[in-house]
């Protein structure tokens, strides 16, 4: 394995390379970060062991991202369902999320910003994240979401209801509310409003599917799905995903 480092290095500089002459770079990119669990399993580890080793992948993947000029990424950390699991991993995996977030609004170059269904979780868990996130706000650079309690049917169901009780604090009945209604409300309602859509999702661990991140946003998105687990997600997966982004012609639904 030692001998294919350097190749690796140079496969990897020709990638990038050639991606910066092709100018197409995801302005938005989200993540699914899959496999942690069944990472461990191979060497014997705990769920906790998957998750602490997903976690410390997660700079390195900013880091990355912020070299190519990506504009804003999204890590789903924690799904609706996830929250469903054995209630010890539950609280483990809030506790490494936590660390993790107040690692990265520690680390200071980033914009955070926490997406979900926050309500659902502890009120400690919600309390610790978005003090972390709170300081730093207002900085610039890559803004990064962080999706924890995050569902896409959770997302939409939130959006309408933003937008129903918006029309009734108006003074507006429902059926006014309803006659008004659009497409373009649901949007102005996400937990990313005011984001441009993802143009790139990659997911690790081999899955095919999306199972409901960001099911508004990625409409017209580009897929990449990984065969890594996520603790192994290397730098050249990840120009592999860009370069597969940049050879596609995007045709946005027409």
């Amino acid at each position: 394995m030692r001998l294919l480092t350097p190749l690796y290095g140079t496969y990897e500089r020709r990638l990038l390379r050639r991606l910066r002459r092709a100018g197409r770079v995801p302005r938005h990119i989200g993540v699914i970060l899959d496999g942690n669990r069944r990472w461990a399993r191979q060497f014997g580890g705990s769920e906790a062991d998957g998750h602490r080793a997903g976690a410390g992948k997660i700079t390195e993947l900013l880091e990355w991202s912020d070299e190519i000029g990506v504009d804003v990424v999204t890590l789903w950390m924690l799904s609706t369902d996830n929250l469903e699991r054995d209630p010890d991993e539950v609280a483990s995996l809030l506790d490494i999320i936590g660390d993790t977030v107040e690692a990265l609004a520690n680390d200071g170059r980033w914009k955070l910003q926490i997406v979900g269904a926050l309500d659902l979780l502890p009120k400690e868990a919600e309390r610790r994240l978005l003090s972390a996130v709170r300081a730093g706000r207002n900085r610039g650079g890559l803004h990064v979401n962080i999706a924890v309690g995050y569902g896409g049917r959770h997302e939409i169901a939130d959006a309408v209801r933003a937008f129903l009780q918006e029309g009734v604090d108006k003074g507006l009945s429902l059926a006014e509310v309803a006659e008004d209604f659009s497409v373009e409300h649901i949007a102005q309602h996400l937990y990313t409003k005011g984001q441009p859509d993802p143009d790139l999702v990659i997911r690790t661990s081999g899955e095919q599917r999306l199972s409901g991140f960001l099911m508004w946003q990625s409409a017209h998105s580009e897929f990449y799905f990984c065969e890594a687990y996520w603790p192994d997600f290397r730098h050249v997966d990840f120009l592999r995903g860009l370069r597969a982004y940049a050879q596609r012609e995007r045709r946005r639904g027409r």
